[in-house]
């Protein structure tokens, strides 16, 4: 495999991406709804890309919450970010706070969620949003009651490449879809007390990788997989760490998906159309794709966005939804749908986290990790 085209974790991807903008000025077509004022739950790693990626907008953080004080400080003094939460509690009764980005690990999120959604907040949600459907459809109910805007953080739902392509899609130049082939692998050292392989921090390969490729597959069927086959490989912690997965939706339009956290293997996915197949990598936060078209195997080149903004696209996104943007407030049907998968996959392999005890316990299954 070639220098360029070898996969790249995501550290090492970001600052590639913010390497690559340097100096160049921020474009001013990204920020187009009224500014929001932001705080942000979490100061990891995701946290910090946030912050650098407002700082390269001429914008910053408006307050931190963290569970760990010290953190916070160090944080916000980092960033010149002006307000360190003591509680979260504090935060949410902030009137000056309009919206929260939540950047925890994935078991915390409906804690979180529930106070500051409660709150009036709007929120912009790391991904995987939450652990499983239930609690997703708990939030989203909780948005709607207090008439707030709920957007999952998965970047692929906010790269303007995607959108772009969709829109050439439902113009109906590609012809119809019939097949997404979509893999993800990272290789991740084996520690049963990291966020990969514990599930007290909701470890396993489908909510840190998985969404990624399902949210890829989904994003370009015309409606919901209901023919879903799988098989999947559980680490000695009980977490999911490799898996196959065959899906069909009644369109019959099918998508196959490779995952593991064993071993690297390209973050590519091949979308099969009728007048061509589109092939994008480094999908997640991809600017570039490549079309070949059936009928001459001329090769299109497609630039639209660039990857160090990618964050930037989700607050921009969350701002024009809660500006009235009608796309950007029915993205989360798309995640929705994603967690109705995973959330399906997980049961049929039968792997339960500790927070979902009552439900393995209905089931007849053991939590991970027991």
């Amino acid at each position: 495999m070639s220098q360029q085209s070898a996969p790249r974790d995501a550290a090492e991807a970001a600052r590639a991406a913010f390497a690559s903008v340097e100096g160049k000025p921020f474009p001013d077509d990204i920020f187009t709804a009224p500014q929001l004022t932001w705080a942000v739950i979490g100061c990891g790693v995701i946290a910090n890309q946030m912050a650098s990626t407002l700082e390269l907008a001429g914008r910053k953080l408006a307050g931190i919450y963290n569970r760990t004080h010290e953190k916070a400080v160090a944080f916000a003094d980092k960033y010149g970010v002006d307000r360190v939460y003591d509680t979260l509690e504090e935060l949410c009764a902030d009137p000056a706070i309009d919206a929260v980005y939540i950047t925890t690990p994935h078991n915390t999120h409906i804690h979180y969620l529930r106070a500051a959604l409660s709150a009036g907040k709007h929120v912009l949600c790391e991904k995987a949003i939450t652990l499983n459907s239930e609690e997703l459809n708990e939030a989203r109910a909780i948005a709607d009651e207090h008439g707030v805007q709920l957007i999952d953080a998965t970047t692929i739902l906010h790269m303007p490449l995607y959108r772009e392509l969709i829109r050439r899609a439902e113009r109906d130049e590609f012809g119809n879809m019939s097949i997404a082939q979509v893999s993800f692998g990272s290789y991740k050292d084996f520690d049963p007390e990291n966020r990969f392989y514990n599930p007290r921090l909701a470890g396993g390969a489908m909510l840190d990788i998985g969404v990624y490729a399902l949210t890829m597959a989904r994003m370009f069927m015309l409606s919901q997989p209901e023919d879903v086959v799988s098989i999947a490989n559980a680490c000695n912690t009980g977490v999911d760490v490799t898996s196959g997965i065959v899906m069909r939706n009644p369109d019959m339009q099918m998508a196959v998906i490779s995952l593991t956290l064993h071993s690297k293997q390209p973050k590519r996915a091949v979308l099969s159309f009728e007048n061509c197949y589109i092939e994008v990598t480094d999908y997640p936060r991809a600017d570039r794709a490549t079309i070949v078209w059936t009928a001459t195997g001329e090769r299109e080149e497609v630039h639209v966005g660039e990857e160090a903004y990618a964050l930037a696209y989700e607050v921009a996104d969350l701002e024009k939804a809660v500006a009235g943007d009608r796309v950007e407030d029915a993205m989360i049907v798309f995640a929705a749908d994603v967690m109705d998968l995973m959330t399906q996959l997980r049961r049929t392999w039968r792997i339960y986290y500790p927070e979902e005890a009552e439900l393995a316990a209905a089931a007849g299954c053991r939590v991970a990790g027991e």
